[in-house]
């Protein structure tokens, strides 16, 4: 199987990857070739793995949501599990995953696709892989149920209110997505509801038609999008109804989350995640943290209560605003928030010579740069907690930190999606 979970099978010499096929199976492929394009489906199994399983959700085939609910739970964790340590292995021993008690229902923000059918019907679901046909999704099984049951409202409502869905081709129409994110430990939630144009007719019967049926809403937001973009949200916000921002409790910390604001997905798993990292850097209180890519500030405030210092720093200016505000509400006085590149901020903290003991790092897919991975070097901070959403970008930056002078003392992955081929790894580094 590749990293994504798809088999790979060999036809004419050429490798030819396959969803939904597991290692060892034996199946009849359907293979369609149009140029360089190559599409694999598998049209029957006549031989199954022992860790195939039935998929619980009725659209897996279609909906590319999830690449592996075909596996038992178990046999996923086995899958992350080999491919960190094949990718670690160089770097040293590597802990056993850490996976969920309860694997589905995970999901606290979910994005729905609005779309008509040839018969004119509003549904809304995701886009089918490498197009933009929507297909339609009633309920999923790794996201939050009251999601569900909100956009099915929407669709009621935008019915009874004759509102259309938009279409991308002709430019007509008037709601694109819904939005949905809930807090699992505070219960609030936010309703997004992104637009063609800022004209809502029938405004506010139709919030006052939706708050009657979901009394548990806490903040609705109309969002406008009126560009021809594959975006989902737009420049220009208004808050409909409530505070415009909903507010969850991780790690005995309060966060405030906004449409925009990055939040991870997985609250139950980030707990776990953040708290094994934090663990890992064994802090006494003397310490001056430095938390790149902070966001809004997760990290950095989680980590305050246990170090003398914490800086946080974030190219996007929203979220550092977000990451202030969290300071201030959970009344923390020892961190403060920068808005710049990560790299940058590093680059001006070494020709300052300012000490840093510890650098938690969290970057985007892409992972770090050689501009903010050289300055850290010249920092000669005493340890690194390098959390990746991508572990082949973490390998690479990892060979470039180990070259110059840190050893890689843990490695520890953990599941936060379960379900897809994406697994989480914490690495500790020191100083040699």
């Amino acid at each position: 199987m590749d990293e994504e979970g798809k088999g790979i099978v060999k036809i004419k010499n050429k490798i030819v990857h396959v969803p939904n096929l597991l290692e060892g199976e034996t199946a009849i492929v359907e293979i369609i070739q149009k140029k360089d394009f190559v599409k694999a489906k598998v049209i029957k199994i006549d031989e199954k793995a022992k860790s195939r399983i039935t998929p619980k959700c009725p659209y897996f085939n279609n909906c590319g949501g999830c690449q592996l609910q075909h596996m038992s739970y178990e046999s996923q964790a086995e899958f992350k599990q080999q491919k960190i340590e094949k990718l670690m292995k160089p770097f040293g021993k590597i802990n056993k995953i850490l996976t969920m008690a309860e694997p589905f229902y995970y999901r606290n923000k979910i994005h729905s696709t609005l779309s008509q059918d040839q018969k004119g019907k509003i549904v809304s679901g995701i886009y089918e892989e490498n197009t933009h046909r929507v297909i339609p999704i009633e309920k999923c099984m790794i996201q939050d149920k009251r999601a569900d049951m909100i956009i099915a409202s929407v669709k009621e409502l935008m019915k009874s209110f004759k509102l259309r869905a938009y279409d991308e081709d002709r430019g007509q129409g008037f709601l694109r997505h819904v939005l949905v994110k809930t807090g699992f430990v505070s219960n609030e939630v936010m309703v997004v509801l992104i637009t063609a144009s800022q004209v809502f007719p029938g405004k506010n019967d139709f919030i006052k038609a939706l708050l009657k049926k979901h009394p548990e809403i806490t903040t609705i937001i109309m969002n406008i999008n009126n560009r021809k973009t594959s975006l989902v949200l737009g420049e220009t916000e208004k808050v409909l109804y409530g505070k415009g921002y909903i507010e969850d409790i991780l790690c005995g910390c309060i966060f405030q989350i906004s449409p925009k604001s990055f939040y991870q997905i997985n609250p139950i798993q980030t707990e776990i995640l953040y708290g094994k990292a934090i663990d890992m850097a064994k802090l006494t209180g003397k310490e001056t943290v430095l938390d790149a890519y902070c966001g809004i500030g997760t990290i950095a405030l989680i980590a305050s209560r246990k170090a003398k210092e914490v800086i946080g720093v974030e190219l996007n200016k929203d979220a550092v605003s977000d990451a202030i505000k969290n300071s201030k509400r959970n009344k923390i006085s020892n961190a403060k928030f920068y808005n710049a590149d990560a790299g940058d901020f590093m680059v001006e903290l070494s020709k300052e010579k300012q000490t840093i003991d510890t650098v938690f790092m969290d970057p985007p897919r892409s992972g770090s740069d050689e501009k903010f991975l050289s300055s850290l070097v010249k920092l000669k901070t005493k340890q690194v907690i390098y959390i990746s959403c991508n572990p082949t970008t973490q390998e690479r930056d990892l060979q470039y930190l180990v070259k110059n002078g840190y050893k890689v003392e843990e490695i520890q992955p953990v599941d936060m999606f379960p379900h897809t081929y994406h697994v989480e790894v914490i690495t500790l580094l020191q100083k040699v």
